[in-house]
């Protein structure tokens, strides 16, 4: 592949360039270099110093970066100040619409050599397929973008692996999950590299796995570290606004560098509001813990706490867990009906391939509401779909509970064989409570 800054590559840029502002190769050369010098510079046959590039650019009224690299001027900056566009769009909940951007700013980036900018808007829409829920996709866009940044450090690639995770998570991979979070937590701690939003990524992204393989007393540790590492802001999308505003003047006034400034602390302003996603995990941890409590009034209360942070239009397969668990929650409550409803809406949004394991709960409780209703038909029914759907995803403890409740089923309604298989089946996934077969826990952050 030929690169931008090859001599034949900058020599024709030159020759482009002399010929739209009608320059003789004389012209151009004086008075520091001859004509001749200038034809063996078009010909490709010598790159130019930097000290011959910056004369050329000068005379050609063009940067220095954009006669060699061909770049317009300022294109980097502008990519940027569209990219926290993006990044708000999708923050706001708007993940069509903001993947439609960032697949314009991917191949701009692309077709002029913008690694950085290439890697944000890869990105970009790895996020936008984990909200959707185009799971191929989000894994293939997070695979681009961590070997994009294959040269950078590990915080700067946490991005990528988190989301990589996550999408292997939501397709029902657990234990390879689990895996990628916290192998690169255990190397970012080790490695003393404490990047507080880095370790806060991964730390809220492990707490949905550790809990659906059984390994509560990790998600809760998980979740106290992640809540204990949140940046803290007061209206971070306000602020961000206002940082695009000036971002936009500077970059009109020529400030290049101020405006590269603004644009950086707006991204990571929006950055902090998309792990609103992250740190409703972290109040769902929270409203099971009460749960499992008993304190059915307070787990209430952080579990709608959670599904507001995460908004009626925006993570459907990230919002379902916490919905199930909040339809528990209303079950004990006495509230069934409202439960009900709200796992039908969970079902809708989800499928084998999209959220296995949440659908599977929301089977699982179902059956038990249906049961409790003495429809016995109704209630075997969900049982069977949340048997296929666990056993396709592995969760062994899981497993175990949803055969006792199928084998007490089967056993009142008189089909007792049916009911001794279920029972052996869950027998073969018996676990004991809060354990898995995970190795040691990765080392923690010095809090």
């Amino acid at each position: 592949m030929v690169k931008r800054d090859d001599p034949e590559v900058i020599g024709r840029r030159v020759q482009q360039l002399r010929h739209e502002r009608g320059l003789t190769q004389k012209q151009l050369a004086e008075p520091a270099y001859t004509p001749a010098y200038i034809s063996t510079v078009e010909a490709g046959r010598v790159r130019p110093s930097d000290e011959a590039l910056r004369h050329l650019a000068e005379r050609l009224g063009v940067a220095y970066d954009e006669l060699v690299t061909g770049r317009p001027a300022h294109l980097a900056t502008e990519l940027r100040l569209r990219l926290t566009e993006a990044q708000r769009t999708l923050a706001m909940g708007e993940s069509e619409e903001a993947a439609t951007l960032y697949a314009v700013l991917l191949a701009e980036a692309e077709a002029h050599g913008l690694a950085d900018e290439e890697a944000a808007a890869l990105l970009g829409l790895g996020e936008c397929g984990l909200d959707t829920g185009d799971l191929s996709a989000a894994r293939t866009y997070f695979e681009r973008a961590e070997a994009r940044l294959a040269g950078e450090p590990l915080p700067a690639r946490v991005p990528a692996l988190r989301g990589r995770a996550v999408a292997h998570y939501l397709g029902g991979e657990l234990r390879y999950a689990v895996y990628l979070l916290e192998s690169t937590l255990d190397e970012l701690n080790r490695g003393g590299l404490h990047d507080p939003d880095a370790l806060l990524l991964l730390y809220a992204s492990a707490i949905g796995p550790y809990m659906d393989m059984g390994a509560h007393a990790r998600a809760a540790q998980a979740a106290e570290l992640a809540l204990a590492l949140a940046p803290q802001s007061g209206d971070p999308a306000l602020v961000a606004r206002m940082h695009r505003s000036v971002a936009r003047t500077l970059i009109a006034e020529g400030r290049v560098a101020e405006a590269d400034a603004s644009l950086v602390k707006a991204a990571e302003l929006y950055r902090q509001l998309q792990l609103r996603t992250e740190l409703a995990n972290c109040h769902w941890m929270r409203g099971y813990m009460y749960a499992q409590d008993g304190d059915l009034e307070r787990a209430e209360a952080e579990l709608r706490n959670a599904l507001a942070m995460l908004g009626a239009t925006r993570a459907k397969l990230y919002s379902s867990q916490a919905a199930v668990e909040l339809a528990d929650v209303l079950h004990r409550r006495a509230k069934s009906d409202e439960a009900a409803t709200l796992l039908y809406e969970v079902l809708n949004d989800l499928s084998s391939e999209r959220g296995a394991l949440h659908s599977a709960a929301a089977h699982r409780l179902l059956g038990i509401i249906a049961e409790d209703s003495r429809d016995t038909e109704a209630a075997e029914e969900h049982y069977v779909r949340a048997l296929s759907l666990l056993e396709r995803a592995g969760a062994a403890g899981d497993l175990a509970d949803l055969c006792r409740l199928l084998g007490d089923l089967l056993r009142r309604t008189g089909r007792v064989e049916a009911a001794l298989d279920a029972y052996r089946t869950g027998l073969g996934h018996r676990t004991a409570p809060g354990t898995t077969t995970l190795g040691p826990a990765p080392a923690q952050p010095p809090l």
